[in-house]
C-alpha cells in the first residue's frame, strides 16, 4: 500500500501571517516578514504530524494509493479522508501495463472517518499487479475551511516547536497534551480492517 501525493499544498495557502500573530511577533518593521520562510517550515511539520496522528487532510490536495487487493469485493476504505472527488482508478498489470477502469462501475462514499469507494463489483486487480486510486482528500483548499479545533492544534503544536527551536530549550519527543486533546475526535480507530 503505497499513499503518495501528487500536489503540493503553495506557500500561499499556509497561514504564515496568522501564525506570526499566534506568536505575537512584532509588526510594522522593516523587517516585517524576514521569518516567513522560518514560520512556514514549522507549520508545515506541525500540519504533518497532525495529519499523520489523525488521518485527517487538512489542505485539499491529490493523492494516489496503490492497492495489491480490495477489502472487499463491494467497497475499499481509503486511508485519509475527508475525501471530496474520486478521479480515477487504474488497473496496472505485472508487466506496467494501465487500464483505466470506467468510472460508471464504482463510486464514492464521503465520510470524515471512513470514506470508502463502493460498487456492485470492484474490477479484479491483476495478479502481480496494483489498483491505482487517484483521489483529492481535505478540508478545502483555504486555510479557514479547517476545523478550529485542528486549526488550533497546529498553532499550538508549530508555537511550541518554534519556541523549543534553541539548543538550551530541546525539541519535544512527543506532542502536547493541548494538542493531543484537540485532535482526539478527529483520530479514526480501524477495528474492522476495511483499509488493507
Amino acid at each position: 500500500m503505497n499513499l503518495v501525493e501528487t500536489s503540493t499544498v503553495g506557500a500561499e495557502r499556509i497561514p504564515v501571517r496568522a501564525f506570526a500573530d499566534h506568536l505575537m511577533l512584532g509588526s510594522g518593521f522593516e523587517d516585517d516578514g524576514s521569518q516567513d520562510a522560518l514560520l512556514e517550515g514549522y507549520l508545515r511539520a506541525a500540519i504533518s504530524a497532525v495529519e499523520a496522528r489523525t488521518g485527517k487532510v487538512l489542505l485539499s490536495r491529490g493523492f494516489t494509493w496503490d492497492v495489491t487487493r480490495w477489502f472487499s469485493p463491494e467497497r475499499q476504505g481509503l486511508p485519509v479522508g475527508p475525501v471530496s472527488a474520486l478521479e480515477a482508478i487504474t488497473l496496472v498489470t505485472r508487466a506496467g501495463d494501465e487500464v483505466l477502469v470506467n468510472p460508471a462501475r464504482y463510486g464514492l462514499r464521503k465520510d470524515l472517518f471512513r470514506p470508502e469507494i463502493t460498487a456492485d463489483s470492484l474490477p479484479s486487480v491483476p495478479v502481480g499487479g496494483i489498483a491505482r486510486i487517484a483521489f483529492t482528500a481535505g478540508f478545502g483548499l483555504d486555510w479557514r475551511d479547517v476545523p478550529p479545533d485542528l486549526a488550533q492544534a497546529v498553532m499550538l503544536l508549530a508555537a511550541g516547536n518554534y519556541e523549543a527551536r534553541t539548543a538550551e530549550s530541546g525539541a519535544r519527543s512527543s506532542m502536547p497534551f493541548q494538542v493531543l486533546a484537540l485532535i482526539e475526535p478527529y483520530k479514526t480507530v480501524r477495528l474492522l480492517g476495511d483499509v488493507l
